[in-house]
């Protein structure tokens, strides 16, 4: 997976593979998913990022053990 900002557009990108995109929809304003040809989700964008969340240039995360 991988994260990025881009504070000049502020935009959030995540991606969760490699796979090309083949399609892209706007679920909600402003929040825009992205699909391979097979129609699963490779990528995540969020518009206008500073006024959907805290700080959108700071990343965490947690990976838990069963």
């Amino acid at each position: 997976m991988k994260v990025t900002y881009d504070a000049q557009t502020d935009v959030v990108r995540i991606l969760f593979s490699q796979s090309p995109i083949e399609e892209s929809d706007e679920d909600k304003p402003g929040i825009i998913l992205d699909y391979d040809r097979k129609g699963n989700i490779v990528g995540l964008e969020i518009l206008d990022a500073s006024k959907r969340m805290e700080n959108p240039g700071v990343v965490e995360h947690e990976i838990t053990k069963n």
